[in-house]
């Protein structure tokens, strides 16, 4: 398992129908800092700030996943676990060709 991995992946709701599955550090890092500039408020700089603190070897991995679902629910972009697995499960099911 990669150390910067979550113990369960966050899926957040980016726009209607696309959700994008955060499992780690660097994915939390990469979302947070293309999150727009209007939108950063205090719970936003708290994700950041323990996102790079876990980056950094500061707090555990734990700490930074928290404060990221903590954002993501109160920017109201958190996506159901649950809803979002049985989505993907789907999709992978498919393969995505057409049948005739």
């Amino acid at each position: 398992m990669n150390a910067d991995a979550f113990s369960s992946p966050i899926f957040v709701n980016l726009a209607t129908h696309i959700v994008q599955e955060i499992a780690s550090l660097a994915d939390a890092l990469d979302f947070l800092n293309e999150w727009p500039e209007d939108r950063r408020d205090g719970v936003y700089q708290t994700a950041l700030r323990a996102c790079y603190d876990a980056y950094e070897g500061r707090n555990p991995v734990c700490a930074a996943r928290n404060a990221f679902f903590g954002f993501a629910k109160r920017a109201a972009i958190l996506e159901d676990a649950t809803s979002a697995m049985q989505w993907l499960a789907a999709c992978k099911s498919g393969g995505g060709r057409v049948r005739a």
